[in-house]
């Protein structure tokens, strides 16, 4: 099967989808999994049949280091979104 943006996330075949311990039970959450080439997959954890968006491990690096780096902070204050 082709893994591909917009794939239903539970039609990815022995995808191990993990999320952030800081997550809160039932929560508005994102999970990810490891993908078969070093891509990796992402779904929203309250929908787990719904679409998942792929990237490269380049890319997914990038965003982690954003986070790290605080990059992403305002955008979860009160307010922040509009």
């Amino acid at each position: 099967m082709q893994i591909d943006n917009g794939v239903r996330a539970d039609r990815i075949a022995g995808a191990v989808w993990r999320k952030s311990g800081r997550s809160a039970p039932g929560g508005n959450c994102v999970e990810l999994a490891a993908l078969p080439g070093g891509r990796v997959a992402v779904r929203n954890s309250r929908f787990p049949s719904g679409p998942a968006l792929v990237h490269s491990r380049e890319e997914i690096a990038a965003l982690l280091g954003g986070i790290k780096d605080g990059e992403f902070d305002g955008m979860v204050t009160e307010g922040a979104l509009g």
